[in-house]
């Protein structure tokens, strides 16, 4: 069985975020960065356990520039098997979706994950544009995923309900929380991550169909107003006169 992995970098929770030339650039200067949480943590991860059970390979893929690579790296270190790096810096879903797609096609892969969705653009359509690409069936946002023979049993939770979803591989799944527990790279891992296959490809001429115009701040928070708890009195009033919800 093959599992290809689709990771990407993203700024740390953490990171103060900011941007240059007239808003219209994130700046990066001073960032730290990692993996995408969803596509290392559920995506990577459930990958990795498959393969464990069931045999098989793990390859990941990153749309992205060389500085990238550290990130690849520490997918191999968790124990995916090689990894290839598309040379282009994104700059919308589409083109990446497509990059992607295009790498996959030629090589036959039996099922493709992703995460549900990136923390720094909160997108999640660059699964499902693969899967329309590349002319596969496509499953969003499974929390649970276990296989039989070709078949994929599928777990995800919508409105309240878990919906169970039955398909055959090949296919591209998004996952989400539950779908896996979070690994750190041991010792061996990471000295292993070292040598193993990371392949780099040029592009296909692919022209980004969204572009961003321009980038504002939200308006900073409030400050918070502490109410003891022995003064609900004062707390009615405040929700009364200032919050004018009661």
């Amino acid at each position: 069985m093959k599992i290809l992995v689709c990771i990407s970098k993203v700024p740390d929770t953490t990171a103060k975020i900011s941007f240059k030339d007239n808003g219209t650039k994130f700046n990066e200067d001073k960032v730290q960065f990692i993996i995408n949480p969803y596509d290392e943590w559920y995506a990577l991860v459930r990958a990795i356990e498959l393969k464990e059970s069931n045999g098989g390979t793990v390859t990941v893929v990153n749309v992205g520039p060389v500085e990238n690579e550290q990130y690849i790296r520490k997918a191999l270190a968790l124990g995916a098997d090689d990894a290839v790096r598309i040379d282009v810096d994104p700059q919308d879903a589409f083109q990446t979706a497509e990059n992607i797609a295009n790498y996959a096609k030629s090589n036959s892969f039996d099922l493709i994950l992703t995460g549900k969705e990136t923390i720094d653009y909160n997108g999640g359509v660059v699964g499902g544009f693969i899967a329309a690409i590349a002319d596969l069936p496509y499953v969003s946002f499974a929390s649970k995923l276990e296989m039989q023979n070709n078949t994929l049993h599928i777990e995800r939770e919508i409105e309240g309900v878990v919906e169970i979803v039955e398909l055959e591989m090949p296919c591209v799944i998004s996952a989400q929380k539950g779908m896996a527990e979070a690994r750190i790279p041991n010792m061996r891992g990471i000295l292993a991550s070292k040598t193993k296959p990371l392949q780099v490809m040029a592009a296909n001429a692919v022209s980004p169909e969204v572009q961003s115009v321009h980038f504002t701040l939200p308006p900073a928070k409030e400050s918070c107003k502490m109410i003891s708890a022995e003064n609900p009195e004062e707390l009615i009033t405040l929700l009364h006169n200032e919050a004018k919800v009661i």
